[in-house]
Protein backbone atom coordinates (compact mmCIF):
# COMPACT_ATOMS: atom_id res chain seq x y z
CA UNK A 1 0.00 0.00 0.00
CA UNK A 2 1.08 3.70 -0.58
CA UNK A 3 0.13 6.87 0.44
CA UNK A 4 -0.10 10.25 -0.78
CA UNK A 5 -0.45 12.93 1.05
CA UNK A 6 -0.60 16.34 -0.96
CA UNK A 7 0.11 18.84 1.59
CA UNK A 8 1.72 22.44 -0.25
CA UNK A 9 -0.66 24.73 0.45
CA UNK A 10 0.11 27.87 2.53
CA UNK A 11 -2.50 28.13 5.10
CA UNK A 12 -3.63 31.17 5.01
CA UNK A 13 -6.82 30.71 7.17
CA UNK A 14 -4.08 29.25 9.99
CA UNK A 15 -2.22 32.44 10.16
CA UNK A 16 0.11 33.79 12.01
CA UNK A 17 0.76 30.18 12.64
CA UNK A 18 2.05 29.21 9.20
CA UNK A 19 4.45 31.83 8.69
CA UNK A 20 6.84 29.70 10.22
CA UNK A 21 5.54 26.42 10.50
CA UNK A 22 3.64 24.97 7.46
CA UNK A 23 -0.03 23.74 8.69
CA UNK A 24 0.55 20.20 8.31
CA UNK A 25 3.35 20.74 10.91
CA UNK A 26 1.65 21.96 13.64
CA UNK A 27 1.67 20.44 16.50
CA UNK A 28 -1.89 19.72 17.91
CA UNK A 29 -1.79 16.81 21.13
CA UNK A 30 1.83 16.03 20.95
CA UNK A 31 2.33 15.66 17.50
CA UNK A 32 2.45 17.02 13.88
CA UNK A 33 -0.99 17.29 12.46
CA UNK A 34 -0.02 15.43 9.31
CA UNK A 35 1.64 12.59 12.08
CA UNK A 36 -1.91 11.94 13.54
CA UNK A 37 -3.06 11.41 10.02
CA UNK A 38 -0.78 9.00 9.16
CA UNK A 39 -1.11 7.28 12.31
CA UNK A 40 -5.20 7.22 11.51
CA UNK A 41 -4.45 5.82 8.21
CA UNK A 42 -1.94 3.10 9.55
CA UNK A 43 -4.97 1.56 11.49
CA UNK A 44 -7.20 1.43 8.82
CA UNK A 45 -5.03 -0.48 6.34
CA UNK A 46 -4.83 -4.08 5.30
CA UNK A 47 -1.62 -4.21 3.98
CA UNK A 48 1.84 -3.33 4.66
CA UNK A 49 2.17 0.77 3.81
CA UNK A 50 5.09 0.68 1.40
CA UNK A 51 5.66 4.04 0.70
CA UNK A 52 4.67 7.69 2.31
CA UNK A 53 4.31 10.10 -0.02
CA UNK A 54 4.17 13.95 0.74
CA UNK A 55 3.42 16.38 -2.15
CA UNK A 56 4.64 19.47 -1.07
CA UNK A 57 5.57 23.38 -1.54
CA UNK A 58 8.55 25.45 -1.05
CA UNK A 59 9.07 24.18 2.44
CA UNK A 60 12.65 23.75 4.13
CA UNK A 61 15.17 20.99 4.56
CA UNK A 62 14.33 20.37 8.25
CA UNK A 63 10.89 20.47 7.36
CA UNK A 64 11.31 17.56 4.98
CA UNK A 65 13.51 15.48 7.11
CA UNK A 66 10.93 15.64 9.46
CA UNK A 67 8.44 14.44 7.02
CA UNK A 68 10.41 11.72 6.36
CA UNK A 69 11.05 10.73 9.87
CA UNK A 70 7.29 10.42 10.11
CA UNK A 71 7.24 8.02 7.41
CA UNK A 72 10.44 5.85 8.52
CA UNK A 73 8.58 5.46 12.08
CA UNK A 74 6.12 3.69 9.60
CA UNK A 75 8.81 1.60 8.04
CA UNK A 76 7.50 3.06 4.85
CA UNK A 77 9.70 4.36 2.57
CA UNK A 78 9.06 8.45 2.08
CA UNK A 79 9.02 10.34 -1.28
CA UNK A 80 8.92 13.65 -1.32
CA UNK A 81 6.97 15.54 -4.37
CA UNK A 82 6.95 19.33 -5.06
CA UNK A 83 4.04 21.12 -6.36
CA UNK A 84 5.38 24.20 -7.28
CA UNK A 85 1.98 26.19 -8.85
CA UNK A 86 -1.04 26.30 -6.80
CA UNK A 87 -3.14 24.42 -9.75
CA UNK A 88 -5.48 22.36 -7.99
CA UNK A 89 -6.21 19.23 -6.18
CA UNK A 90 -5.74 17.02 -9.45
CA UNK A 91 -2.48 18.60 -10.26
CA UNK A 92 -1.25 18.01 -6.31
CA UNK A 93 -2.36 14.34 -6.57
CA UNK A 94 -0.47 14.10 -10.26
CA UNK A 95 2.62 15.27 -8.58
CA UNK A 96 3.28 12.21 -7.05
CA UNK A 97 2.47 10.17 -10.09
CA UNK A 98 5.54 7.94 -9.67
CA UNK A 99 3.68 6.35 -6.31
CA UNK A 100 0.32 6.05 -8.35
CA UNK A 101 0.64 2.53 -8.51
CA UNK A 102 -1.12 -0.81 -7.20
CA UNK A 103 -3.20 0.01 -3.55
CA UNK A 104 -3.03 3.06 -2.90
CA UNK A 105 -4.47 5.87 -0.01
CA UNK A 106 -4.68 9.47 -1.11
CA UNK A 107 -5.76 11.60 2.08
CA UNK A 108 -5.19 15.02 2.43
CA UNK A 109 -3.37 16.87 5.07
CA UNK A 110 -5.98 19.01 6.76
CA UNK A 111 -7.87 16.06 6.94
CA UNK A 112 -8.47 14.23 10.37
CA UNK A 113 -10.71 11.37 11.14
CA UNK A 114 -11.63 8.89 14.12
CA UNK A 115 -13.01 5.53 12.82
CA UNK A 116 -13.41 1.88 13.24
CA UNK A 117 -12.89 0.43 9.86
CA UNK A 118 -10.48 -1.65 7.82
CA UNK A 119 -10.02 -0.88 3.89
CA UNK A 120 -11.70 -3.41 1.42
CA UNK A 121 -8.83 -4.06 -1.08
CA UNK A 122 -11.25 -6.34 -2.74
CA UNK A 123 -13.33 -3.23 -4.18
CA UNK A 124 -12.17 -0.76 -7.17
CA UNK A 125 -12.33 2.46 -5.05
CA UNK A 126 -13.80 3.56 -2.01
CA UNK A 127 -14.45 7.45 -0.95
CA UNK A 128 -14.81 8.72 2.46
CA UNK A 129 -17.91 11.01 2.63
CA UNK A 130 -19.44 12.97 5.99
CA UNK A 131 -23.21 14.75 5.88
CA UNK A 132 -22.53 18.52 6.24
CA UNK A 133 -24.76 21.24 6.55
CA UNK A 134 -23.65 23.54 3.82
CA UNK A 135 -22.36 21.39 0.99
CA UNK A 136 -21.53 24.14 -1.55
CA UNK A 137 -18.22 24.67 0.13
CA UNK A 138 -17.29 20.71 -0.62
CA UNK A 139 -17.02 18.55 -3.34
CA UNK A 140 -20.03 16.08 -2.90
CA UNK A 141 -20.84 12.75 -4.36
CA UNK A 142 -24.28 11.47 -5.34
CA UNK A 143 -25.12 7.97 -4.20
CA UNK A 144 -27.71 5.16 -5.22
CA UNK A 145 -29.73 2.63 -3.03
CA UNK A 146 -26.70 0.48 -2.53
CA UNK A 147 -24.32 3.24 -1.71
CA UNK A 148 -22.57 3.58 -4.61
CA UNK A 149 -21.33 6.14 -6.41
CA UNK A 150 -23.57 7.21 -9.05
CA UNK A 151 -21.64 11.25 -9.46
CA UNK A 152 -19.44 13.34 -8.53
CA UNK A 153 -20.35 17.85 -7.86
CA UNK A 154 -17.67 20.06 -6.87
CA UNK A 155 -19.18 23.24 -4.54
CA UNK A 156 -22.82 22.71 -6.07
CA UNK A 157 -24.89 26.29 -6.20
CA UNK A 158 -27.98 24.24 -5.82
CA UNK A 159 -28.67 21.63 -3.33
CA UNK A 160 -28.08 17.88 -4.77
CA UNK A 161 -26.33 15.79 -2.06
CA UNK A 162 -25.35 16.72 1.83
CA UNK A 163 -22.71 13.80 1.23
CA UNK A 164 -19.24 15.41 1.63
CA UNK A 165 -15.98 13.98 0.10
CA UNK A 166 -13.79 14.71 3.61
CA UNK A 167 -10.16 14.40 1.68
CA UNK A 168 -9.40 10.57 1.68
CA UNK A 169 -9.54 7.94 -1.18
CA UNK A 170 -8.89 4.14 -1.72
CA UNK A 171 -7.72 2.87 -4.95
CA UNK A 172 -7.48 -0.72 -5.94
CA UNK A 173 -5.26 0.35 -9.18
CA UNK A 174 -4.07 3.58 -8.80
CA UNK A 175 -2.53 3.56 -12.17
CA UNK A 176 -6.39 4.72 -13.45
CA UNK A 177 -6.47 7.47 -11.50
CA UNK A 178 -2.57 8.10 -13.15
CA UNK A 179 -3.94 7.57 -16.69
CA UNK A 180 -7.22 9.98 -16.12
CA UNK A 181 -5.55 12.45 -14.10
CA UNK A 182 -2.58 12.47 -16.98
CA UNK A 183 -5.54 13.18 -19.40
CA UNK A 184 -7.07 15.82 -17.56
CA UNK A 185 -4.28 17.75 -17.30
CA UNK A 186 -3.14 17.62 -20.62
CA UNK A 187 -7.05 18.40 -21.93
CA UNK A 188 -6.29 21.56 -19.81
CA UNK A 189 -9.52 20.74 -18.07
CA UNK A 190 -9.49 23.10 -15.28
CA UNK A 191 -12.17 24.84 -13.31
CA UNK A 192 -11.55 28.59 -12.25
CA UNK A 193 -8.05 27.63 -13.55
CA UNK A 194 -7.46 24.50 -11.45
CA UNK A 195 -7.65 21.04 -11.90
CA UNK A 196 -10.25 19.08 -9.62
CA UNK A 197 -9.81 15.69 -8.36
CA UNK A 198 -13.49 15.33 -8.80
CA UNK A 199 -13.26 15.28 -12.56
CA UNK A 200 -10.95 12.74 -12.62
CA UNK A 201 -13.18 10.60 -10.91
CA UNK A 202 -16.03 11.66 -13.08
CA UNK A 203 -14.00 9.99 -15.76
CA UNK A 204 -13.27 6.81 -13.91
CA UNK A 205 -16.93 6.74 -12.92
CA UNK A 206 -18.29 7.14 -17.08
CA UNK A 207 -15.30 4.39 -17.63
CA UNK A 208 -17.32 1.77 -15.34
CA UNK A 209 -14.94 2.22 -12.11
CA UNK A 210 -17.25 1.12 -9.32
CA UNK A 211 -17.17 3.89 -6.28
CA UNK A 212 -18.13 2.71 -3.04
CA UNK A 213 -18.73 5.21 0.04
CA UNK A 214 -16.94 4.91 3.76
CA UNK A 215 -17.72 6.72 6.77
CA UNK A 216 -15.80 7.78 9.72
CA UNK A 217 -17.31 8.13 13.26
CA UNK A 218 -15.54 12.01 13.08
CA UNK A 219 -14.40 14.17 11.17
CA UNK A 220 -11.90 16.83 12.23
CA UNK A 221 -10.79 20.01 10.50
CA UNK A 222 -7.77 22.27 11.47
CA UNK A 223 -8.93 25.10 8.99
CA UNK A 224 -8.65 27.84 11.40
CA UNK A 225 -7.74 28.64 14.84
CA UNK A 226 -11.11 27.81 16.76
CA UNK A 227 -11.63 24.23 14.34
CA UNK A 228 -7.88 23.62 15.57
CA UNK A 229 -8.73 23.84 18.96
CA UNK A 230 -11.89 21.84 18.94
CA UNK A 231 -9.44 18.80 16.94
CA UNK A 232 -7.21 18.89 19.87
CA UNK A 233 -10.17 18.88 21.82
CA UNK A 234 -11.34 15.96 20.41
CA UNK A 235 -8.07 14.03 19.81
CA UNK A 236 -6.98 14.43 23.53
CA UNK A 237 -10.46 13.21 24.48
CA UNK A 238 -9.54 9.75 22.78
CA UNK A 239 -6.21 9.28 23.77
CA UNK A 240 -4.94 6.89 26.62
CA UNK A 241 -5.62 9.44 29.40
CA UNK A 242 -2.40 7.41 31.27
CA UNK A 243 0.19 8.42 28.51
CA UNK A 244 -0.52 11.99 27.91
CA UNK A 245 0.87 13.99 31.19
CA UNK A 246 5.10 13.25 31.01
CA UNK A 247 6.90 12.29 34.04
CA UNK A 248 9.62 14.71 32.71
CA UNK A 249 7.85 17.78 33.32
CA UNK A 250 8.20 19.98 36.45
CA UNK A 251 4.78 20.37 38.33
CA UNK A 252 4.60 22.38 41.49
CA UNK A 253 1.12 23.53 42.93
CA UNK A 254 -1.12 23.06 40.65
CA UNK A 255 -3.92 21.42 39.15
CA UNK A 256 -3.89 19.48 35.94
CA UNK A 257 -7.40 18.89 34.40
CA UNK A 258 -7.72 15.82 32.09
CA UNK A 259 -7.57 15.23 29.58
CA UNK A 260 -4.12 17.19 28.63
CA UNK A 261 -1.14 16.53 26.68
CA UNK A 262 1.85 18.15 28.80
CA UNK A 263 5.32 17.19 27.57
CA UNK A 264 8.62 16.53 28.40
CA UNK A 265 10.47 19.86 30.32
CA UNK A 266 7.42 21.50 30.70
CA UNK A 267 7.55 23.71 33.84
CA UNK A 268 3.84 24.30 35.38
CA UNK A 269 3.87 26.33 38.93
CA UNK A 270 0.73 27.70 40.83
CA UNK A 271 -1.38 27.18 37.60
CA UNK A 272 -4.64 25.27 36.48
CA UNK A 273 -4.27 23.49 33.25
CA UNK A 274 -7.11 22.18 31.44
CA UNK A 275 -8.94 20.55 30.22
CA UNK A 276 -8.21 20.11 26.71
CA UNK A 277 -5.04 21.67 26.59
CA UNK A 278 -2.00 20.48 24.63
CA UNK A 279 1.57 22.36 26.23
CA UNK A 280 4.18 21.18 24.35
CA UNK A 281 7.98 20.52 25.10
CA UNK A 282 10.33 23.52 26.99
CA UNK A 283 6.89 25.72 27.99
CA UNK A 284 6.72 27.67 31.18
CA UNK A 285 3.33 28.61 32.62
CA UNK A 286 3.51 30.19 36.30
CA UNK A 287 0.45 31.55 38.01
CA UNK A 288 -1.85 30.98 35.17
CA UNK A 289 -5.37 28.99 34.39
CA UNK A 290 -4.74 27.88 30.87
CA UNK A 291 -7.71 25.29 29.75
CA UNK A 292 -9.11 24.33 25.77
CA UNK A 293 -5.75 25.74 24.09
CA UNK A 294 -2.65 24.15 22.29
CA UNK A 295 0.49 26.12 23.55
CA UNK A 296 3.51 24.72 21.49
CA UNK A 297 7.20 24.49 22.37
CA UNK A 298 9.69 27.00 24.37
CA UNK A 299 6.89 29.75 25.62
CA UNK A 300 6.50 31.46 28.75
CA UNK A 301 3.35 32.37 30.05
CA UNK A 302 2.66 34.48 33.54
CA UNK A 303 -0.42 35.78 35.12
CA UNK A 304 -2.82 34.84 32.42
CA UNK A 305 -6.34 33.38 32.29
CA UNK A 306 -6.18 31.42 29.00
CA UNK A 307 -8.93 29.66 27.12
CA UNK A 308 -9.88 28.71 23.18
CA UNK A 309 -6.56 30.01 22.31
CA UNK A 310 -3.41 28.99 20.05
CA UNK A 311 -0.14 30.29 21.05
CA UNK A 312 3.54 30.00 19.18
CA UNK A 313 6.92 28.75 19.77
CA UNK A 314 9.11 30.74 21.85
CA UNK A 315 6.64 33.17 22.56
CA UNK A 316 6.38 35.12 26.15
CA UNK A 317 3.58 36.66 27.40
CA UNK A 318 3.24 38.59 30.61
CA UNK A 319 -0.63 40.53 30.18
CA UNK A 320 -4.01 39.91 30.76
CA UNK A 321 -5.27 39.05 26.84
CA UNK A 322 -7.94 36.43 26.20
CA UNK A 323 -8.55 34.01 23.74
CA UNK A 324 -5.61 34.66 21.91
CA UNK A 325 -3.71 33.10 18.39
CA UNK A 326 -0.60 34.10 18.64
CA UNK A 327 2.78 33.12 16.46
CA UNK A 328 6.42 32.14 16.88
CA UNK A 329 8.30 34.50 18.35
CA UNK A 330 6.05 36.89 19.86
CA UNK A 331 6.57 38.68 23.11
CA UNK A 332 3.84 40.76 24.89
CA UNK A 333 4.49 42.56 28.30
CA UNK A 334 2.12 44.40 30.97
Amino acid sequence: MNIIIPMAGIGKRMRPHTLSVPKPLISIAGKPIVAHLVDELSKVCNDKIDEIAFVIGDFSQSVIDELKQIALSYNAEPKIYHQTEPLGTAHAVYCAAESLKGNVIVAFADTLFKANFQIDNDVDATIWVNKVENPSSFGVVKIDKNNLITDFIEKPKNFVSDLAIIGIYYFKNADILKDELCKLINDDFTVNGEFQLTDALKRMLNNGIQFNTGTVDEWLDCGNKDATVYTNQRLLFHFDKDKLISNKAEIVNSKIIEPCYIADNVKIENSVIGPFTTIHQGTEIINSVVKNSIIQKDTIIKNQNIENSMIGSNVKIISKPDDLSIGDFTTILE
